[in-house]
């Protein structure tokens, strides 16, 4: 009986495999050839699912992204206070663990290198930006916010925040790691809020 292949399966195998060239390598090391070695497949196999490795490579950040909507999505369906929820969502977007260090180191790399390919991936619309002007209307819906705040304002120092804070911490994960990533976020929501958490 022949073997059935899970094809979407083996295209997020693929895509992890290229996580960890990337890793181990730098983009310089992403070829194709390395990718196909780390997933263990022939370089045939891995055209039938991706045949450029721009194909690859978008797929690879979208699969980034996929994984932290569906953990953001998780935590948006408990039941939790407001600003509880609003502050586990936050920290899905930074490395807290070994995880979404590897997601972030990804996602910096594959940015860096592909921002100039806009038909490839757009980075401005990674929808981080979006999810956190959500985060901040749903704030303002909940009458959590101070009063006077500029919320467009206040979206872009969150945007700010997050992808600093998620920069420094891949850079420096001793100084900026778990615990102070929470204090750094709690303090400020703590800052725009009209109850601390």
């Amino acid at each position: 009986m022949p073997k059935i292949v899970d094809h979407d399966l083996r295209k997020k195998q693929i895509a992890e495999a290229s996580w960890r060239v990337i890793l181990k390598q730098g983009m310089e090391g992403a070829t194709v050839r390395n990718i196909a070695n780390e997933a263990g497949l022939s370089l045939g196999a891995l055209r039938y699912y991706f045949s450029t490795q721009d194909e690859l490579l978008e797929y690879a950040m979208n699969l980034v992204i996929e994984r932290v909507t569906e953990r953001i999505k998780k935590i948006a369906l408990k039941e939790l206070p407001p600003k509880e929820k609003i502050l586990q969502i936050l920290l899905e977007f930074v490395p807290t663990d070994s995880e979404k260090m590897a997601e972030m180191e990804v996602w910096f790399t594959f940015v860096g290198y592909i921002r100039h390919k806009k038909d490839v991936f757009d980075a401005q619309y990674d929808g981080i930006y979006h999810g956190l002007r959500n985060l901040i209307h749903y704030m303002d819906q909940e009458k959590l916010l101070r009063k006077n705040l500029n919320t467009e304002l206040e979206i872009e120092r969150l945007y700010s925040l997050v992808d600093g804070t998620a920069m420094h911490a891949l850079l420096d994960p001793d100084r900026l790691e778990k615990d102070r990533i929470y204090q750094l976020f709690v303090y400020h929501l703590n800052s725009i809020c009209i109850d601390e958490i």
